[in-house]
């Protein structure tokens, strides 16, 4: 079993920084360099994520190396997008963000990170949605195995750059 914490505050920096480049690593090739940085500057930031690991309504989970380098983290929180109509937010949370590093792809770090989420989410609410995006295969395929669906899609803006995600639900 991968050993999971709760992220502390002074994990912020180290937890904005992953994100930024998890996101980079996955996604950067997709958008002008200047939207790019742009957004990551306004995405993420140091504060934003301290106060979320404030907030009790939000909840951080990372996974660590030997060396205490992160491999992996999870956002859980309130659902904090415009969902399609007939989706309810009452009693409902969000995975907001599920990050792995390249080289613990595959090692279970992400399954060990998903159950946590999942259980952390059935403690509070009986919906758990997430984006994806849409070309994004991988992950909408490990999102599955778990029993998400798919309910619509989002306007995901990067800059100028507006991409297609996906809205994913789970019934817990």
């Amino acid at each position: 079993m991968t050993a999971i914490e709760l992220a502390k505050t002074e994990d912020a920096e180290a937890i904005a920084a992953f994100a930024n480049e998890s996101f980079t690593h996955t996604f950067g090739t997709i958008y002008d360099p200047a939207d790019l940085a742009t957004f990551l500057a306004d995405w993420n930031p140091p504060d934003r994520v301290r106060a979320q690991i404030g907030d009790p309504g939000y909840a951080i989970a990372l996974v660590r190396d030997d060396k205490d380098a992160i491999l992996g983290y999870i956002k859980m929180g309130p659902v904090d997008f415009d969902l399609p109509d007939e989706q309810p937010t009452e009693g409902a949370v969000e995975l907001h963000q599920l990050y792995v590093a390249e080289a613990a792809k595959g090692t279970g770090v992400a399954v060990a990170l998903m159950e946590w989420g999942i259980a952390w989410s059935r403690e509070r609410a009986s919906i758990l949605y997430l984006t994806v995006f849409t070309e994004n295969d991988r992950a909408q395929a490990f999102y599955r195995r778990y029993g998400f669906y798919d309910v619509g899609h989002n306007a995901f803006r990067v800059g100028n750059h507006i991409d297609e995600d996906r809205f994913f639900r789970l019934d817990l």
